[in-house]
């Protein structure tokens, strides 16, 4: 079956239709934080430029802390809601992405922007579309600056995104589901795959290494053995 062939099957004659970021949840600028305010232990903080650096998709705890004072001044994530970064020295990394879902309530400060999603919409399954072409399109043409390229958050809500199904949201919700389901497979298969490949060429190059050792260890004495 091909892909295209599977998608269809998947929304089985279902609508789609292009709604704007900000007709499907609410998005709110964070602001502050420096790294200075950071803890060794407290309430949870996702820093924008983690994002990018250290989480993946989705997250249920957090690399940083801060204390309940700073927490205090700061945007609060909850569970589901989307962290995305707003800020980066490359078009890239603006936009990207990372579902909060852990149990307690986190933080977020300035450069990156929370989406609470409406009942209508995954926060996983919009994280999924800031990956997709058409999502990188449209940040290209609201970014801002050279050195520094930022997409600000009333931008960010202008940006169109696909929901399947948008007069039903009970089936709308159960297509999503399975798109990130299948999506998680995927990505789950080719983290396996990396990690095999890198293994294998890990232990090529040892093999390589010992072996070039071997042919250029000559002996002092100028003989052969």
């Amino acid at each position: 079956m091909s892909g295209m062939d599977f998608i269809k099957k998947l929304l089985d004659g279902a609508a789609v239709e292009w709604k704007a970021l900000g007709e499907v949840g609410e998005l709110v600028r964070g602001n502050g934080l420096p790294k200075a305010d950071f803890t060794e232990s407290g309430i949870p903080v996702i820093h924008y430029g983690q994002i990018y650096t250290y989480y993946g998709l989705s997250t249920t705890s957090t690399k940083s802390f801060v204390s309940p004072e700073t927490a205090e001044k700061l945007k609060k994530i909850n569970k589901g809601d989307v962290a995305i970064t707003n800020t980066s020295e490359n078009l890239e990394d603006v936009g990207k992405a990372v579902v909060y879902l852990g149990e307690r309530q986190a933080v977020t400060g300035g450069h990156a922007t929370i989406f609470k999603p409406s009942e209508i919409i995954l926060g996983k399954y919009f994280a999924y579309l800031t990956q997709a072409v058409t999502f990188s399109e449209q940040k290209r043409k609201y970014s801002k600056g050279t050195k520094v390229i930022d997409v600000s958050a009333s931008d960010m809500a202008k940006i169109l995104i696909p929901i399947p199904c948008p007069e039903d949201p009970k089936k709308s919700l159960k297509i999503q589901t399975e798109i990130v389901r299948i999506l998680d497979a995927f990505t789950e298969l080719s983290a396996e795959l990396s990690a095999e490949l890198s293994a294998e060429l890990s232990a090529r190059k040892k093999k390589y290494n010992y072996y070039r050792d071997l042919l250029l260890s000559f002996p002092k004495d100028g003989s052969y053995v």
